[in-house]
């Protein structure tokens, strides 16, 4: 592990808030996603591969059909876009509220933040109604001061809109903020909005500009955080990889 910097300053408050992203982090929603895509997808003849749903994971859905529209068109005048963004909503909600399961560490994640006295939110790219029905699957619904939808912004993830309207509604300036994340997509999103990132990556391989990785919310401890505050308040920037 690195080594921490001579400036860092333990009584210093580098971080005021920590948003989580939530597919894939919070909730083990991505192959519930990749199901409804196939099933959604296949009823108007575009037969999606496991593989291939990867390509959109992060994106929003009527991101994620434009995707696929543009190389794969159907009949948009009897299956209009927004039909198959309604029907792959739906049918994601109705995959979690039957077996959507947390992620490795999510209720440790939430307390070591909490212990911390940052304020907590989440920002994701799915709907209102898909983030509502995860959390109360999780039991995590009252957990958060801030749920934030991109539906709300003109943008999605990769742009840094959803992380920078959390940040606005919890009063408490970017650079202050760490964001938690899966996908590649979000981390671009995160530090494009001007925060520290987390990620803790679903799939190995990929290679992201996250400030720290780990192999799940678990492994956030003492050390990791002294790494992360302490490059922060130092300005040492650079990326921190965290292994056994």
């Amino acid at each position: 592990m690195s080594r921490l910097p001579a400036e860092f300053d333990r009584s210093a408050p580098a971080f005021g808030a920590a948003i989580f992203d939530l597919d894939g982090l919070l909730i083990d929603s991505e192959p519930l996603w990749r199901r409804a895509e196939i099933e959604v997808f296949a009823s108007v003849g575009v037969a999606l591969t496991e593989a291939e749903c990867h390509r959109t994971t992060g994106l929003r859905t009527d991101q994620v059909a434009a995707y696929w529209l543009e190389r794969r068109p159907w009949d948009t005048e009897r299956s209009p876009a927004a039909e198959i963004v309604a029907g792959i909503n739906r049918r994601v909600i109705e995959l979690i509220e039957a077996c959507g399961a947390a992620k490795e560490g999510v209720e440790y994640a939430i307390d070591f933040m909490r212990a911390r006295r940052l304020r907590l939110a989440v920002a994701s790219s799915s709907t209102m109604p898909v983030i509502e029905a995860s959390l109360v699957r999780l039991g995590i619904s009252d957990a958060f001061e801030v749920i934030h939808s991109a539906d709300f912004e003109a943008r999605s993830k990769p742009a840094p809109d959803v992380y920078l309207g959390a940040a606005r509604r919890l009063a408490v300036e970017p650079a202050r903020c760490i964001a938690l994340e899966d996908s590649v997509l979000g981390v671009r999103a995160a530090k494009a909005a001007g925060m520290c990132c987390i990620r803790i990556p679903e799939h190995e391989g990929s290679v992201s500009s996250a400030d720290l990785e780990l192999g799940a919310l678990t492994d956030l401890d003492d050390g990791t955080w002294g790494a992360l505050t302490g490059a922060a308040l130092a300005s040492a920037g650079g990326r921190v990889l965290v292994t056994d």
